[in-house]
């Protein structure tokens, strides 16, 4: 792993740090709501989307019969990351929240944490292998039987 990929990778989860260092700011600073928004609508989700971006990336996107765009692949695939990545960031803060809220045990900063820890966990993940387009046959790892 290059250092490059290490800063990429641990991105999402500086920023859910740096959103819970901003709590200690005053409650009406801009400086905080922004901190905080930014990391709970992309900071999980892009943690997550990096572990699978090898699987997203197997199969090109498919644009339509009469081609006019010719980056429509690379264009398409980045609007499918940034969209899951928001999607997904808010969907993880709403079961998050959800859980916390059937616990009674309810706050901002335990939301904040519990995602921050999250990120943190899902950045260390590996990210998982590409499974084979279909059509082709599978390799077999050697020594095994069929």
């Amino acid at each position: 792993m290059t250092p490059q990929e290490l800063v990429v990778r641990m991105l999402p989860p500086f920023g859910g740090w740096l959103a819970l260092a901003a709590l200690a700011l005053p409650g009406g600073s801009p400086l905080r709501g922004a901190a905080v928004v930014l990391f709970l609508a992309a900071g999980p989700g892009a943690a997550v989307v990096r572990v699978c971006a090898p699987a997203l990336g197997a199969r090109p996107a498919e644009g339509p019969v009469e081609r006019r765009d010719p980056d429509f692949a690379r264009h398409s695939d980045l609007l499918e990351r940034l969209m899951l990545t928001l999607f997904l960031s808010i969907g993880a803060v709403m079961l998050v929240a959800t859980v916390l809220i059937a616990t009674h045990t309810f706050s901002a900063q335990r939301v904040l944490l519990t995602l921050t820890l999250l990120t943190t966990l899902a950045a260390f993940c590996p990210p998982l292998r590409a499974s084979p387009p279909p059509g082709t046959t599978p390799r077999t790892p050697k020594g095994s039987a069929q």
